[in-house]
């Protein structure tokens, strides 16, 4: 398993969009931030630039970047979420794991 930092600067309007999309790339997903994203997920980092290519277009900028699990946070924590298995490919609530 991965772990990818993924983050960008998209206009308002995207910026749901885009969470949602980042939000199914991975088995898990964590958000210490407003538009930074930690996921872990088996696919490589090309893999999960061509899923979220077509977001990127109307995005300012997005970072994908393979990182080592460890990081220092100050005024925020961590808190993983695993990605819930819908029916038919629906998109369900995220499920809060341990840290």
């Amino acid at each position: 398993m991965r772990t990818y930092l993924i983050s960008y600067d998209a206009p308002g309007h995207q910026r749901h969009e885009l969470a949602n999309a980042v939000m199914q790339l991975g088995e898990c997903w964590a958000r210490p931030l407003g538009a930074t994203w930690y996921v872990q997920s088996t696919e490589r980092a090309e893999a999960i630039e061509q899923r979220l290519r077509p977001f990127a277009e109307a995005a300012d900028g997005v970072l994908i970047q393979e990182v080592d699990a460890r990081a220092l946070f100050l005024n925020t924590d961590l808190r993983w979420f695993r990605k819930r298995q819908s029916p038919a490919g629906e998109m369900a609530a995220p499920v809060a794991l341990a840290a």
